[in-house]
């Protein structure tokens, strides 16, 4: 009898593990629905900040590699106006990068464009 309350524990402390482990739902079509936001690191003369565009908006700026579209809209009309991502938590407690507020890059502060390889996941941005 004894062998078998061991055997039950193991198996249920087993189930228990493996549910701490799995990430609900919610948060796992969370992740898959943000994957198309692209980010991108912009250097100003301030500093650097990390903007998201999503395909929709690339596509909106002309044809070409994403990182030449960003610059040849700065370049022609002056400014590129997206959402800036900040690491942020969750309201489950996870770290994230999340929208902060819409930012402006101007021509005249704009160094250089890069994509930016996010670690952690991305959030979608609110709809606008």
């Amino acid at each position: 009898m004894s062998a078998l309350r061991r055997s039950t524990s193991a198996i249920l402390q087993g189930l228990v593990l493996a549910a701490l482990l799995t990430p609900p739902a919610p948060l796992l079509a969370q992740v898959t629905a943000t994957e198309p936001v692209r980010l991108f690191r912009v250097v100003t003369m301030r500093g650097d900040v990390v903007i998201g565009l999503t395909p929709a908006q690339l596509d909106a700026l002309g044809q070409g590699p994403d990182v030449e579209r960003l610059a040849r809209r700065i370049a022609q009309e002056g400014q590129l106006t997206a959402w800036r991502y900040v690491v942020t938590r969750a309201a489950d407690g996870t770290t994230r990068l999340a929208t902060r507020d819409r930012v402006a890059v101007l021509r005249q502060d704009a160094l250089m464009v890069e994509p930016y390889a996010a670690a952690l996941p991305v959030a979608s941005p609110p709809a606008e």
